[in-house]
């Protein structure tokens, strides 16, 4: 009897032990995978904005034939200003006109409001204060009472 329980915890350790290689071989083979594909995203956004920045030289060295040179320089900033605008408002979720540039999640409630404010002169809310203290000492179980891992 004692050798079959022997066997039995034989065949549990290498049933575990070939679960841990292969989900470690399939964790591998994904993160090697995401490793790519993140990779080729970096590389896709620098080479973005190296475009970016030609164009942007290219709009400033044409604006350049006719207008002194930080005229063109001037004008170029701006039109790059104005796109960073559309393209942050583009990316805003629809409905959130507070102002503030923060939706529901980033400190105001879900209708774009901030939360009312208790009148403690700071301007800041905070939860409700009880009425009454709590406990000053714990309360005792006559179970638990000679418990070392209790805690106090």
């Amino acid at each position: 009897m004692d050798h079959l329980e022997h066997l039995d915890r034989q065949l549990i350790d290498e049933l575990a032990q070939v679960a841990r290689e292969t989900v470690r071989d399939e964790l591998r083979r994904q993160t090697r995978k995401q490793r790519r594909r993140a990779t080729l995203y970096a590389a896709s956004g620098a080479a973005a904005l190296y475009a970016g920045a030609a164009l942007a030289l290219t709009v400033g060295l044409v604006l350049a034939i006719g207008l002194p040179g930080w005229a063109a320089a001037l004008i170029t900033a701006a039109l790059l200003g104005v796109a960073a605008h559309l393209l942050r408002t583009a990316a805003r979720p629809h409905g959130s006109g507070t102002g503030t540039g923060y939706g529901a999640g980033h400190g105001l409630t879900a209708s774009g409001h901030a939360p009312a404010a208790q009148a403690n002169g700071t301007g800041v809310p905070y939860p409700p204060m009880p009425s009454v203290a709590p406990d000053a000492e714990p309360r005792r179980d006559d179970a638990g009472a000679g418990d070392p891992h209790r805690r106090a």
